[in-house]
């Protein structure tokens, strides 16, 4: 266990924890986290993107239990769940790319949606499982591009399949906790299920398309310009460790009080990291020390909004939880890990920054 990292009191010390989407890269930080903390962790999802990805490099699956399956199958994720009786599961396994939801809406509902309910449905099966963390968006918000953040009591919606099959996730999360999980009825079920919504999450790791880090990143390493779609859209940017920093406190603070936190939670950066998309890729030029952006906008591309902001004055007062880095930080935390090619430094490297997170708070 290594107590430099384990800002939660032991809570997560030989607790058995699942990671659904463990491959991906908010999941393979998370598991890096709890297995620091002497959790024993189980890991079920897809193969990695590819071979560069986190969990790849960083040697994940010889350090957990690292099971590979889709959670469209319900009899997967419930056998998983009744073999390794986990006390808590996060639940991250998703479609999670807009763009991509366009080509493929089906699966993305398919993934998003039923995968949800597969998990859930195999929470109310596993009499052990306590605490179920589900992991949506802050996309999962009707957005109007309001300018101000949405707070967890607005309505669910998207425009894109990708966003309104979140909305529609947070739905169904909702109804299983009115109707099996219901806080008035805990004596009977004993478990508590909250949901859990993230801004635009930047780290080291991360290689899917049409995400503006790993975008840079490969345009810079190829020696050719970074096209920039949306230069002027504005994201809430956040480093991937500020939200699961808020994941697990939910968790811990769902175990301690179980009937008080089981709702839906936002985890974004304070106001002064809200930036557009042309300043976020502009600083990671700064940090690589080279790099060239061009603006390739059109108005005829695919939906994609503009403005999307949260508000996390709930998570602040109520769970004690506050975001940490300023976006320059986040993005020279995230453009560092890049910076590296040694493959077997990344584990100590991600361990690295995670020391050097907590210590800002």
């Amino acid at each position: 266990m290594n107590t430099n990292v384990d800002i939660f009191e032991g809570f997560y010390k030989d607790k058995t924890v699942l990671v659904t989407g463990h491959t991906g890269f908010k999941g393979s930080w998370l598991c890096i986290w709890l297995l620091e903390m002497g959790a024993k962790v189980i890991g079920l999802g897809l193969d990695p993107y590819t071979e560069r990805d986190n969990f790849v490099v960083c040697g994940l699956s010889s350090k957990m239990v690292d099971i590979r399956g889709d959670i469209r199958d319900a009899a997967l994720v419930k056998s998983v769940l009744l073999k390794y009786q986990p006390d808590v599961v996060f639940h991250l396994a998703a479609q999670p790319l807009v763009r991509l939801s366009y080509d493929i809406p089906v699966e993305t509902y398919e993934v998003n949606v039923m995968g949800t309910i597969h998990v859930l449905e195999a929470i109310r099966a596993c009499e052990k499982t306590k605490i179920g963390v589900m992991i949506t968006t802050d996309k999962c918000y009707e957005n109007k591009e309001q300018i101000w953040g949405y707070r967890e009591n607005e309505p669910m919606g998207g425009h894109d399949p990708y966003s309104s099959s979140k909305g529609a996730a947070e739905i169904a999360i909702a109804s299983w906790r009115r109707s099996f999980f219901n806080p008035k009825d805990y004596e009977k079920h004993g478990k508590s299920i909250a949901s859990a919504r993230a801004g635009n999450v930047i780290g080291g790791g991360d290689w899917a398309k049409d995400r503006i880090i790993p975008d840079c990143i490969r345009a810079i390493e190829a020696g050719i310009p970074i096209e920039i779609r949306s230069p002027k859209a504005i994201r809430p940017w956040q480093h991937v460790l500020e939200p699961l920093s808020g994941y697990l406190l939910l968790a811990k603070r769902m175990w301690e009080e179980p009937t008080k936190y089981c709702e839906g939670w936002n985890f974004g950066p304070n106001a002064d990291s809200i930036a557009t998309v042309w300043e976020v890729a502009s600083e990671v030029v700064k940090c690589y020390g080279k790099g060239e952006l061009v603006d390739t906008s059109n108005p005829n591309d695919l939906h994609e909004a503009k403005l999307l902001m949260l508000d996390v004055s709930k998570a602040r007062w109520e769970l004690g939880w506050e975001p940490r880095l300023l976006v320059k930080g986040a993005v020279a935390l995230t453009t560092d890990w890049y910076c590296d090619n040694v493959y077997d430094h990344y584990y100590k490297k991600c361990l690295n920054q995670l020391v050097l997170f907590i210590s800002e708070i």
